[in-house]
Formats: C-alpha cells, structure tokens, sequence
C-alpha cells in the first residue's frame, strides 16, 4: 500500500497442488462443497494462477493513497481446484459466470465462525471506507448475498447505507472503476463474516489523506464501531498528526491493510489505534482444523506488509522488544490471491464472478470478525484485544514462511508466537475480538 507503487515483475502466484502424490488416497475436506475430496483426483490443468493489480493500487494523483487488491486473470484457485479433484470436471480458468473462489462458508469454516456468524452481529455496524463512487455497490452486493444465501441488505430494508464523505446519500463522489473492484471486495467480505450487520459504504471524493481521512470520522459519527479500511502508502513525519486528526478513535474497532509489497512498514497499517491486518496463504488440510495457513508471499515485492514504524509510538500492549516503535501487523487472515475469495461485480469489470487477493480481503475480514464479537467498550483501543490471548487457543498460530529479508528475524519471518508478517495469528472463533 505505497502511494507509489513498486517496480514489480508480472504479477502472478503459483498455486500448488493440493496433496501430494504419496498420499493421493487422504481425504481432504471442503467445506462448502460437501463431501471429502481426494487429492488424485486433481485437474491436469496448469496449476499457476495469474492475477492483476486492480486499478486502485495505482495512485491518480501524487501523494493518493492505494487500494491494495489483486484480481485473478488465469489459472485455476484453490476453491477450483478443490471443486475439480471433488467433481472430476476441470472448471474454466477465470470463468465470470461462477464464483472461483473461497465462499462465505468456506471462510467461516477456516476462521471458527460459523456459530457467531448465524447468531451475532444484529444491530452492529460495520462501515467501509474508499475512495470515489460505486454506482453498482447495493445491487452488486444483493447479487453476491443472495446467491450464497445471505439475507437481504439493501438500502429500503435498512441494512445498507452509501454516503458521501460528509454523509450526504445524494452528492455523491465520482465513479471510479477501479474503486469499484474494491468496494465490491470489501462489501462482499463484510457480509461473508458478518452476514447480520448492517454496512455502511463511506465514499471519499479522492485517494487523499484528507479525504479518506475526513470519510473515517464520517463513518465513526454516523456510530459505526468497526470500520474498515483497505488503502494506504508509505510512511511519512505527517502521520502521528494524521493520527490524531483521523484514526484515535477510541471504542471503535478500526482495521487497515498491512500492505501488498512485502516486506516494509506502511500507513494507516501502523497507527498506535488502529488493527493492522496481515495477509496469509489458507489451503484445506487434514488437521483437526481442516486448514492451514503460511505467510502471502508471492515474490520479493508481492506480499504482505510489515515492519517497525519509523514515527509511530509503540502501545503499551504491544510488547516485542526488537521494535522500539510501532510494530506491523497485529493479526492477519486470507490474502494470496491463489487462495483467494469469490466477489460478484459489474462496474470494475465486465459483470461476473471474480476471485481476488491482497491484504484488501483480510482488513474487512478481521473487522467482521470484531463485530461478531460485540461493541468494543467504551474508551478502549481493539487493536489490544488479540494480544490479551496471545498464545491461547482462540488465535491460530502462523509458524511458517516469511515476506523478505530482514535483520531482526521476526520481522519478516513467522515463526511460534508473534511475528510482523502475521501478527498474532488468525481467528478461530471470536474470543480474541471482544472486550
């Protein structure tokens, strides 16, 4: 999440074959699609998966912010492939006409939520913060919810609201395409977590500090307790002031995108008050969990984000010792586009069903998860709740791989307990986002 973005090669990942040949006969688990599937039953397509940077991630202006999502062109994902060793029919790589990737099921089921997700959640607001319009947000949204079965969240029932950065429903910013991918992305994942809350859509008029950051505080005095946010770029001696004027908001569980260049510390990731969220690569497995995760890393300039800011004082609950500042990430969730999750839009691209990346996915994630855990209390910082269960069963330990090279190991490198690619770990179940 750089406002200028990196020389970086062709953008692409590599999806690995699920299983190998010595234990062809295990059964690997699904969830979503029902029964257990064995890993012989593989596609002979080719396994790479290539991928886009969207739009966003390519600053209009000089000093703009960047979304941080990728979106698949080719290959087949983790869901496909997995749906191809299941049914035995290899699946069109990079088919709009159906989802390819992980479904709301599937996420619920890898991050312990499918109980919290069927109960919590009423009456709990999440908001999304972008930059510039989507003219096709609410009935893109009514497309993806009702095709996995979600209720209703639309604008005459209530549940969704689009407003301006002044919190006008009227004078609306202007429709960008590419801001259009990633507010269907953070739409989608909003709902695919939190499927009872209600959402609202806050539309900056830009990609400016000044403006997203005008649209934060909208969002928080229109009393959402969990915003979401999936921009950033590079750190600057401005953004202790940014700070204050935009994200020390307290009772308010505020989550930002870790970044998508590998390794190195970025901003709003590294506010002292808001969650920074890392992104993993998540494979079914024949764990009791029926999954596993490693840290995203694609190549030395595509991964998520970390590091020791270079402005931001440290929280008194964050206690590594390598980082005498500010250290990113806190927790993390899916964001390798090979492993990525399914999105319906139709004003970024042609309408259809995509598959996106990037550490976009993981930031609404987490904040859906903090919702299903319940209002934050009053006067605290959420961003300190993860590291009350550090070590316990209620995060999901990230042990392996790693976003670069760095000269403080954990930094860069996951390893048992904290590290900066993944913080803490991942959900499992919503513990460790409550009060």
């Amino acid at each position: 999440m750089r406002s200028t973005p990196p020389n970086r090669p062709s953008t692409r990942g590599n999806l690995r074959r699920i299983g190998a040949a010595a234990t062809a006969t295990a059964a690997l688990v699904f969830t979503g699609l029902g029964t257990a599937v064995q890993a012989d039953a593989a596609p002979t397509a080719s396994s790479t998966v290539t991928y886009v940077s969207t739009p966003c991630a390519t600053p209009k202006h000089t000093g703009d912010l960047t979304c941080k999502s990728y979106r698949v062109t080719g290959g087949l994902t983790a869901f496909q492939k997995q749906q191809a060793a299941r049914t035995g029919i290899t699946p069109k790589a990079a088919d709009a006409s159906t989802p390819s990737g992980y479904s709301p099921t599937n996420l619920r089921s890898a991050y312990g939520l499918t109980s919290a997700a069927a109960s919590n959640g009423s009456g709990e607001t999440i908001a999304i913060v972008d930059a510039y319009n989507d003219p096709n947000a609410e009935s893109d949204l009514a497309t993806y919810r009702s095709y996995y079965g979600l209720s209703a969240c639309t604008t005459a029932n209530g549940c969704f609201k689009k407003v301006s950065q002044t919190g006008s429903t009227t004078s609306l910013p202007s429709s960008d395409a590419g801001w259009s991918e990633e507010i269907s992305l953070d739409l989608d994942m909003a709902s695919a977590i939190c499927p009872l809350c209600n959402i609202t859509l806050v539309e900056a008029t830009s990609a400016s500090y000044a403006n997203l950051g005008t649209a934060e505080n909208e969002a928080v005095a229109l009393g959402a307790k969990f915003v979401s946010n999936s921009y950033g770029g590079s750190e600057s001696s401005s953004q202790t002031t940014y700070d204050t004027s935009y994200y020390n908001h307290a009772g308010v569980a505020i989550t930002v995108s870790s970044g998508d260049s590998a390794y190195g510390a970025e901003y709003p990731a590294t506010s002292r008050y808001v969650t920074a969220v890392g992104g993993t690569k998540l494979s079914t497995s024949s764990t009791t969990r029926g999954w596993t995760e490693t840290v995203w890393k694609t190549s030395s300039t595509e991964g998520t984000g970390s590091g020791c800011s270079s402005y931001d004082a440290k929280p008194s609950w964050q206690t590594d010792t390598g980082c005498t500042k500010r250290m990113e990430s806190d927790v993390s969730a899916v964001a390798d586009p090979a492993t990525g999750v399914s999105v319906y839009d139709s004003y970024g691209v042609t309408a259809g069903w995509y598959t996106f990346g990037g550490t976009s996915v993981s930031a609404p994630i987490i904040a859906g998860v903090y919702a299903l855990a319940g209002t934050p209390a009053s006067g605290t910082y959420p961003a300190q709740y993860p590291y009350d269960y550090a070590g316990t069963s209620s995060l999901n330990d990230v042990t392996s791989g790693n976003n670069g090279s760095c000269s403080t190991s954990y930094f860069c490198t996951a390893g048992t307990g904290y590290d900066g690619p993944t913080g803490w770990g991942t959900p499992e179940g919503i513990s460790a986002f409550a009060n």
